[in-house]
């Protein structure tokens, strides 16, 4: 009876545990379901942030696609107070081309640039490669002639294209429509030359020239002079506010020298001053007389102690010496037509330095050294001497002060500094200094120092006197002037022009050959200085520029046509595109706002020079091959007049003159 008890209780347990057992089985096998179920729902939350991901970014790209086709459209249809930029123009509809074919790709190279030859159209865009390059990386494959399709078939309708092509492994070459370019060339006849767009006005401070006081100004001088002013002509005709200074040596241990070798030598010298020739010859003697006489240097230190404290007496002397240089100064600058150009030498940064050295101080950026405080900067191993060891300030310090002042005072959102080539690494110093005491940030403000190379005689040696002294700049001038005057009367202009024309004459092929010397070679070269080469009329020089223009202004002139009949005709007649060299010379004109806008990059001024250099050829091109006034062979009477290649050739004298206005060159019709 226990054993059957037993049995039964065996069989319910058996029962039991068996019910349990499937319970168990079911339970795992929903919890395995359910994890699945989890493992997808993470899978699909996975692809439904990817997917949120791709809306997002394909959101911004079709903003941005909107924001192209906006601005192209605005572009094209605003009243003209720039003058379009065809490249920047071709850049956008190849961009939204590019953006619409990959959208994929976040930024898209987008490469527009001038054909080199007549047979692959007027511009190419060259993207499809590199386009094909970040693809690959994304695991997709495409040729580049198809990518190349692509872009073409997603061109947004626009006015500039004529036709493309596809040509070699993927180019695109672009062809411009004739309209569009009659259409620039007519407003650029009715409203004038317009500089580029640029995307905001900034306060541009530029630092060029610099003589030294007591100094005569000599032809180390000429290149920060010339290339400064143009700057600052360039930066004003595209609408930037600019402050040109002049950081004139006006302080130191020299006039401490002068002046005390002024109490021996000039005893007047606080009621007048010698005049610049005595007072360079003066200052030389001092020099050899602080090296060589402790007692004089001890005299010497003294007066810089007591000009430092602005002693009446010597501040009166040291305003003399100052008048006096200035007045000599602004006569080369009044013959070399140098305009708005601030006197603010190292005298006017003394109190600032005080502060500089407080600041850097206080920021933890001077060490000592030697009894001096330097700063250490990542631009060289050479520190930049901020305190002398005697507590004396030095230029590093004056240099400091007026990058502050520039920045901060000044608000400027530019700074220039033009000065030659050896005091590279010095401003690179200057530069990384300036960033290290947080005065600048390179993403928000734009700090440049455009070197440039010495002016070397026809011995390839530094330009010298045949003694062997620095060529004094108004004697260069003067020299030029001679020259030119030559010139003219060898071409017997003397006997076609009246005194006032061949004066003007006279002045404009002598200063226009001088600076267009210096800006026509690339600034960080030297270059020989020769009258011969530059006053030759021929090839890239001002003389061949300058007849040229005034060849191109007598044209109207000479056919009775004035003015105002060219400015009605602008309003009814088109310039005349029908012939090969009335569409290379059109090309050509277009190609303005490129030119500088790229020079607004680079700061390469003979960027300007090459281009008026290459639509002056390809004028004498037109005209040679492309009659403008048809007159009788045996009476000269004028038989007819072609408006639209006439509109053609003063489109062409408007945009010359622009461009020697941007250099400080002054034109004039007769010549």
């Amino acid at each position: 009876r226990i054993r059957s008890k037993v049995k039964a209780n065996m069989a319910d347990t058996d029962s039991e545990v068996s019910k349990f057992s499937a319970i168990v089985e079911k339970q795992e096998a929903e919890v395995a379901a359910l994890r699945h179920q989890l493992t997808q729902i993470k899978r699909d939350q996975e692809n439904n942030s990817q997917l949120e991901k791709l809306y997002s970014e394909n959101a911004k790209l079709k903003y941005q696609a909107n924001q192209l086709k906006r601005s192209l459209a605005e572009e094209q249809s605003r009243k003209p107070a720039h003058m379009l930029n065809v490249q920047r123009q071709l850049v956008d509809v190849f961009s939204l081309a590019i953006h619409t074919a990959f959208p994929s790709l976040a930024q898209p190279p987008v490469m527009v640039t001038l054909s080199t030859q007549e047979k692959f159209g007027d511009y190419q865009c060259n993207s499809a490669m590199s386009i094909g390059q970040l693809l690959k990386a994304q695991g997709k494959k495409a040729a580049p002639r198809e990518i190349a399709q692509a872009i073409v078939s997603n061109l947004p309708q626009n006015s500039i294209i004529e036709k493309v092509e596809i040509a070699g492994p993927g180019f695109i070459n672009i062809h411009i429509n004739k309209s569009f370019v009659s259409s620039i060339l007519s407003t650029v006849l009715r409203e004038g030359v317009k500089p580029p767009p640029v995307e905001r006005k900034l306060k541009v401070v530029i630092d060029y020239s610099s003589p030294n006081i007591a100094k005569q100004m000599h032809v180390g001088h000429l290149r920060s002079t010339i290339i400064g002013d143009s700057f600052s002509r360039l930066m004003k005709f595209v609408g930037h506010d600019v402050l040109g200074l002049n950081h004139v040596g006006d302080w130191g241990t020299q006039f401490g020298m002068l002046i005390a070798h002024l109490q021996d030598k000039f005893p007047d010298y606080v009621s007048v001053s010698p005049p610049i020739g005595d007072l360079q010859a003066f200052y030389k003697e001092s020099k050899v007389r602080f090296d060589n006489d402790d007692e004089f240097k001890k005299r010497a230190y003294s007066c810089v102690v007591k000009l430092q404290s602005r002693q009446p007496d010597i501040i009166k002397a040291w305003n003399l010496i100052c008048d006096v240089s200035r007045n000599e100064f602004q006569k080369v600058y009044e013959r070399l037509d140098i305009q708005d150009l601030l006197e603010r030498g190292e005298s006017f940064y003394q109190d600032r330095m005080v502060e500089v050295v407080k600041e850097l101080e206080a920021k933890g950026l001077l060490k000592e050294e030697e009894g001096r405080k330097v700063l250490f900067t990542d631009a060289s191993s050479v520190p930049l001497t901020i305190v002398k060891s005697d507590g004396g300030y030095t230029y590093d310090t004056s240099d400091m002060a007026a990058i502050r002042q520039r920045l901060e005072e000044e608000h400027g959102d530019w700074l220039i500094y033009v000065v030659d080539s050896g005091q590279g690494l010095h401003f690179q110093c200057i530069f990384a200094a300036a960033q290290m005491a947080g005065w600048y940030d390179t993403k928000r403000k734009r700090v440049d120092h455009t070197p440039f190379g010495v002016v070397l005689g026809e011995d390839k040696k530094k330009f010298k006197t045949r003694s062997g002294e620095t060529v004094r700049l108004s004697d260069l001038l003067d020299e030029g002037l001679k020259r030119s005057l030559e010139k003219l009367k060898e071409k017997e202009r003397d006997k076609e022009l009246n005194p006032e024309e061949l004066e003007a004459a006279q002045k404009a092929v002598a200063y226009g050959c001088i600076k267009y010397a210096d800006l026509s070679h690339s600034r960080t070269n030297d270059y020989v200085f020769s009258f011969d080469r530059m006053l030759d009329d021929r090839g890239n020089t001002a003389a061949y520029l300058l007849y040229a223009y005034t060849r191109i202004r007598s044209i109207a002139r000479l056919a009775s046509i004035d003015e105002t009949t060219l400015q009605k005709a602008t309003q009814t007649t088109e310039v005349s595109l029908d012939h090969a060299k009335e569409w290379k010379l059109s090309k050509c004109l277009v190609r303005f706002p490129e030119i500088i806008a790229k020079i607004l990059e680079d700061l390469y001024m003979h960027t300007l020079c090459e281009f008026m250099y290459e639509l002056a050829t390809t004028f004498t091109e037109f005209y040679d091959a492309c009659y403008c006034v048809e007159k009788d062979r045996k009476t000269g009477e004028v038989i007819k007049v072609n408006m639209g290649r006439l509109l053609l050739c003063e489109a062409t004298a408007s945009i010359l003159a622009t461009c020697f206005s941007i250099l400080g060159i002054t034109p004039v019709n007769r010549m």
